[in-house]
């Protein structure tokens, strides 16, 4: 399916950052969609995901934290992560005030994205999408980074890799059992990257994702 590819620039408190919308003819949902911590909105999963998300009449808002787009390697704190996430989620919404709209990101980027959402919960933000959510550093499992999530009333996604060093399936699965929001997909032997072999997840995780956006209308 065709689309629009329209970069733009969000305002923060005092600063700028760069965005990027693809738009498909008769969009029927829109996802903004946040990057992970050491990729930026421009990297090819990212990409990827906004050709196959539009090819599913599902319009996507891809931005650069503060970070990314002054070229630093440290990630912002979350009090700066997250004016960008605010930034671009009120953005989508002026853009598609009627469409149903869907948060939340890849790792790092999802992850501001629940943490923002737990602490200023928006009505029309219709769900969160989380692609890799980062439970825990690598080989240090625990389930700190989740407990902001608890809060959360809007329907959740979880994508998730079995081979994630980031959140081992069984904490993962511990978590999202406690939530009664949550719905958790399993991609088998993906890593964190979504990496299972040569096997190309982009097209099922976008299926999936359109499947659950459709199925909790």
């Amino acid at each position: 399916m065709p689309y629009e590819v329209n970069p733009f620039i969000l305002s923060l408190k005092n600063e700028t950052i760069s965005a990027e919308l693809y738009e498909p003819a008769k969009a029927e949902a829109v996802y903004v969609f946040a990057h992970g911590a050491g990729t930026n909105m421009h990297h090819k999963f990212m990409n990827d995901m906004a050709e196959e998300l539009a090819s599913l009449k599902i319009a996507t808002l891809r931005y650069n934290f503060l970070y990314t787009e002054q070229m630093k390697k440290r990630p912002d704190v979350p009090a700066v992560a997250h004016q960008a996430v605010a930034a671009a989620i009120a953005k989508a919404h002026a853009l598609f005030p009627k469409l149903p709209l869907y948060a939340g990101g890849k790792s790092f980027g999802g992850r501001m994205t629940s943490q923002y959402i737990s602490a200023n919960p928006l009505p029309y933000v219709s769900g969160l999408i989380l692609v890799g959510f980062p439970l825990h550093p690598a080989g240090k499992p625990s389930i700190d980074r989740a407990e902001h999530l608890a809060v959360i009333k809007i329907p959740m996604l979880f994508l998730q890799g079995t081979n994630d060093a980031l959140a081992t399936w069984d904490l993962i699965t511990e978590v999202c059992a406690t939530l009664p929001q949550a719905t958790l997909a399993a991609f088998e032997g993906a890593d964190h990257s979504f990496k299972a072999g040569k096997k190309n997840l982009i097209p099922e995780l976008a299926t999936k994702i359109h499947q659950w956006i459709e199925s909790s209308k």
